[in-house]
């Protein structure tokens, strides 16, 4: 989904509770990578990977000049011989340390497996920010939720999308003045007539 697209959908929105909730959890998301700078790691579930997301925080980070935003992806069957942003595995979790954050991204509630390793992460000073059903273990334990139940007015990939826009919005300093505004505008223009990157 392009930011005309994205743009659009916020117009439908209008008046709907969906805006404030993803523009907040945004925020807490860029605040917590950008205030700790240790880092951004993103899992999903075993069943669900969350590389859309990861791709689009990336361009965020390189659009609002934030690299914090851009995540490491945690996936369930990496492998060795995997594209180096593909090949992370469960064990970078273990090693999650204060100052780093988590944004866990899961459809429906996650095993016990990941939930352990969600713990240890949070119990290691790490933050936990959740995007997914809303209840459970996982909402308890992180710091920050959105909740996308079943059977909600917008879907978990929607949601996702909305979220990363933010994300990078809130990451532009509100005082810079037009030619700030004209900037973002510049590079916005560039990345849409620009080919898709290669690496996702």
């Amino acid at each position: 989904m392009d930011a005309v697209r994205v743009a659009l959908l916020r117009d439908v929105l209008a008046g709907t509770e969906w805006l404030g909730a993803t523009r907040r959890f945004a925020g807490a998301l860029r605040a917590s990578a950008v205030a700790h700078g240790g880092g951004l790691l993103l899992v999903g579930t075993r069943e669900y990977e969350p590389w859309h997301l990861a791709a689009h925080l990336v361009d965020e980070a390189a659009w609002s000049g934030t690299p914090e935003l851009a995540p490491t992806l945690v996936r369930h069957d990496a492998r060795a011989s995997d594209p180096a942003h593909l090949a992370v595995g469960l064990g970078r979790l273990a090693a999650a340390r204060r100052g780093e954050t988590l944004l866990v991204v899961a459809p429906d509630r996650p095993g016990a497996p990941l939930l352990e390793r969600v713990h240890d992460v949070r119990r290691a000073g790490a933050t936990v920010l959740a995007l997914g059903p809303g209840e459970g273990e996982l909402t308890a334990m992180a710091h920050e939720t959105l909740a996308v139940p079943e059977g909600a007015e917008l879907d978990l990939d929607t949601v996702q999308h909305l979220v990363s826009a933010a994300a990078g919005e809130n990451a532009v300093p509100s005082g810079r003045g037009r030619g700030r505004f004209r900037d973002r505008l510049s590079r916005l223009a560039e990345s849409l007539t620009a080919p898709p990157p290669p690496r996702w």
